[in-house]
């Protein structure tokens, strides 16, 4: 079985040092009309590669281009929808971060590529494998006002057919593993089915590449074993919000690939090595599956102040390391 060192999402932007703080004083400079969207565009790139380098400096192995050009994950995708408009701010889960909501005003579409040229761009000056992550159609339909549909699984539908058009996308554009991000579902388990369906039609256009689903800010315990059975390649779990879902998965095994959120990706504390790495080690003997994926519970962005997510990911490699040891 081989154990894979793994980002989760974003990566903090904006750093304490004064030449890690150029995005946030460009963008300033953007706003007040000094420079041009391409100028910035470029300022992006540079912070794109910066952060996708201090992933590979804390030893991740499959790294994410940090979502530098997002804003939020829901509007990231809403804006570039037919059929949708972004109105004010909304507080995301019970975090302190704030994202932009879609209302919708006419059908859902999908009118061009919305991130394949931004894994594109990483995937050419990455030295490690990147995964693109796409926002789920469940999660973007939950956040969205209906002004149009008046109906929510009509709603999510046209979310599916979108979403489904991007991951076809990102796949032909070279992604062997896509993460779909759906943590809405574990606030609404009565509508698994809706979700269920809309997980299973994305799916079929993921052509050669593994669709890895991911859920946080929840427990996932409690429909681990309906998550088992969905069409997907790999599940990403954040165990910070279950004291059990380690022993459900030890009692119930997995027949996905399993990504294991044990290094907390809203609290600053460093995680004990040797005690994080013993979790590990007793999940993965109960698992027959190829790949385990080790990564933070949720993005790092807004969460953690950047020199902590980077000594983050380097506690998580060094957890990795003790796992590979005493599996051994």
């Amino acid at each position: 079985m081989e154990l894979i060192t793994a980002s989760a999402g974003s990566y903090p932007r904006i750093g304490t040092a004064p030449e890690k703080q150029r995005l946030r004083a460009e963008y300033a400079r953007l706003d007040r009309g000094e420079i041009s969207k391409e100028d910035f565009a470029r300022v992006q790139d540079e912070v794109t590669k910066e952060v996708i380098e201090e992933q590979r400096r804390a030893g991740i192995e499959l790294a994410t281009d940090g979502q530098v050009r997002w804003y939020d994950q829901i509007s990231h995708f809403a804006r570039k929808l037919d059929g949708c408009e972004i109105n004010g701010l909304l507080r995301l889960f019970d975090t302190n971060f704030y994202f932009r909501q879609p209302v919708i005003k006419g059908n859902v579409r999908w009118a061009a590529p919305i991130v394949v040229g931004e894994f594109k761009f990483a995937k050419k000056v990455s030295p490690i494998p990147i995964k693109p992550v796409v926002t789920g159609p469940y999660t973007l339909a939950r956040h969205s006002i209906d002004k149009h549909y008046h109906d929510f699984s009509s709603l999510v539908a046209d979310f599916v057919v979108a979403i489904g058009k991007e991951v076809n996308a990102l796949a032909k554009a070279g992604a062997e593993v896509i993460q779909l991000d759906e943590p809405s579902i574990l606030k609404n388990p009565q509508e698994f089915k809706i979700f269920e369906s809309a997980v299973g039609e994305v799916s079929k256009n993921k052509g050669k590449a593994r669709l890895a689903l991911y859920t946080y800010f929840g427990d996932a315990a409690k429909l681990y074993d309906k998550l088992q059975s969905l069409p997907i390649d790999i599940l990403g779990l954040d165990f910070s919000y279950s004291q059990k879902l380690a022993a459900v998965i030890e009692g119930m095994g997995s027949e996905k690939e399993l990504g294991l959120g044990l290094v907390d990706g809203r609290n600053t504390r460093i995680e004990n090595v040797k005690e994080t790495a013993k979790v590990v080690a007793k999940i993965l003997k109960k698992l027959d599956v190829d790949r385990v994926y080790l990564n933070p519970s949720c993005g790092l962005d807004e969460y953690l102040p950047r020199e902590v997510a980077f000594e983050k990911l380097k506690n998580l490699v060094a957890i990795a390391k003790q796992v590979r040891a005493e599996m051994k």
